[in-house]
């Protein structure tokens, strides 16, 4: 019997991510394709080309269809434009066997990609004092002393 740690591993973490984080890990998906994908295309490997922008194109139409309309009709709409030319691209590489459409298409979804990370909360660091600051002085003998603020 084969060890599906891995895999299980992926199961339980996307059991168990809140909505934002499957957002980016949707991302960072379509972004692994696409670097695959383009790589892919430098090596003449027209197979697993195909199946890397494949595998983008079902990810950014997966994010199409995530789209809650409903909440903000504008970005949503703007969303769901700019996902469209992003698949667009997808579909131009692989016809024409060419990286530079998927050059675009990857830096499109690496800014919208930064954005969606700098909606991620600050985590709190469990062993650092709650509301107050380490700071670092220097001493008269030349080591650095520690103190809480």
């Amino acid at each position: 019997m084969r060890n599906h740690g891995y895999q299980n591993y992926f199961d339980n973490e996307v059991l168990a991510a809140t909505p934002l984080k499957l957002i980016q890990m949707l991302y960072g998906a379509a972004l692994d394709s696409i670097a695959a994908a383009r790589r892919h295309v430098r090596h003449k490997d027209i197979r697993a080309r195909t199946r890397s922008i494949n595998k983008a194109i079902g990810i950014v139409t997966e994010l199409s269809h995530s789209l809650n309309h409903e909440a903000d009709i504008a970005l949503s709409r703007n969303l769901a434009g700019l996902y469209g030319y992003v698949v667009r691209l997808l579909i131009e590489a692989n016809m024409k066997q060419m990286e530079a459409p998927l050059a675009e298409a990857e830096g499109l979804l690496f800014t919208l990609a930064e954005a969606w990370n700098a909606c991620t909360p600050p985590v709190a660091d469990p062993g650092f004092p709650d509301g107050e600051l380490l700071l670092q002085e220097a001493s008269p003998s030349g080591s650095a002393e520690f103190s809480l603020v």
